[in-house]
């Protein structure tokens, strides 16, 4: 008994170890279904048919119960949205988040139509760029009259030049012993009187100022400096600082040296000497990066060196502009003759 009851345990246990030897078949196959599975949606989705994702769309909501406008490319209600609304066509085949123009799918005249709405709206932003600019020179030319009027009631017109450039309006106001004396960076009684004289109006504009220090071109030995680096750094900020004591906000300031790198002529022209040996003072202005790059052609022939216009000037230039128009005369050119003097002081 005892005998055959060990032999029945034994056959019953061969049984379950070949039972378990051949369950993972199970498993694999499963397995590789699914991963076939898989590679046929992949693709299926590789390649898309608009036509049979059309009759697709049309198939699944048919059989939900009802055709479904959004697949048709028509407008329908939807949920807190009113009866107007449109369903906006996408294509299949582009990515909306690839910045490409989407204009693979379009014929030849639909590019052609595209590529004149962009010309055209390029026109058009440049055309308000021109229009801002010069609007922004006229501004400036207003304040350069300001200017030019004070500094003709202290007798000192001749003193400054003005300039417009991308920058903004640049008032040079040349030293020559009258602002600085050589090789020092302390105020002259005659700088004094000329900064006095435009501070108001820099007053009361919005715009930022920046004030450049210029040395000459010679290479004479600074005394009381390191360096022309130096001396025109401490020029420009004796300039600001006289700002500040005259009504200018110190936020709207700043000062900059720039040696004898950036010279105003030609550093071979007898009159260099002198007119190299300057402070700049900047009206900055307020337009955007493109904008102010148009100033200088904007700006026309005052985008050159020139004495400033006062109002009598101007009012007179307008005038005789209006008599032209009117009558067809040519109003007579005047000249302004200026004497110079050169020194070898930086």
């Amino acid at each position: 008994m005892s005998s055959g009851g060990g032999k029945r345990k034994q056959k019953h246990e061969e049984h379950e170890e070949h039972a378990n030897h051949e369950r993972w078949l199970v498993s694999y196959a499963d397995m590789m279904t699914l991963l076939f599975v898989l590679f046929v949606v992949l693709f299926s989705m590789s390649d898309v048919n608009n036509k049979k994702f059309a009759q697709l769309a049309a198939g699944l909501s048919a059989g939900f119960g009802a055709p479904s406008p959004a697949f048709q490319g028509n407008s329908a209600p939807l949920d807190g949205s009113a009866n107007n609304a449109q369903v906006v066509q996408i294509d299949p085949g582009s990515n909306p988040g690839d910045g490409t123009s989407g204009t693979e799918g379009l014929n030849q005249k639909q590019k052609e139509a595209v590529e004149r709405a962009i010309v055209a709206e390029n026109r058009k932003k440049a055309s308000a760029n021109a229009e801002k600019a010069a609007k922004e020179v006229e501004d400036l030319k207003a304040i350069e009259r300001k200017i030019a009027d004070a500094l003709l009631a202290q007798k000192m017109l001749n003193s400054a030049k003005f300039t417009i450039d991308q920058r903004g309006l640049v008032v040079t106001i040349v030293t020559n012993e009258v602002v600085f004396a050589g090789n020092r960076a302390e105020l002259q009684e005659g700088g004094e009187k000329i900064l006095k004289a435009i501070s108001p109006t820099l007053a009361g504009l919005p715009n930022n100022i920046e004030v450049d220090g210029h040395t000459n071109q010679l290479k004479a030995r600074t005394t009381y400096y390191p360096s022309g680096w130096e001396l025109s750094a401490a020029r420009a900020s004796t300039t600001v600082r006289f700002f500040t004591d005259h009504g200018l906000a110190k936020k709207r300031l700043s000062a900059v040296g720039f040696s004898d790198t950036k010279p105003l002529i030609d550093p071979k022209d007898p009159r260099s000497v002198q007119m190299n040996r300057r402070v700049d003072v900047v009206v900055l202005t307020q337009l955007t990066a493109d904008q102010a790059a148009l100033l200088p052609s904007a700006a026309g022939k005052d985008g050159q060196l020139h004495t400033g216009q006062t109002t009598a000037e101007y009012l007179a230039e307008q005038k005789a502009a209006a008599t032209k128009a009117g009558t067809g005369a040519t109003a007579p050119a005047t000249t302004t003759k200026t004497t110079t003097s050169t020194t070898d002081h930086d």
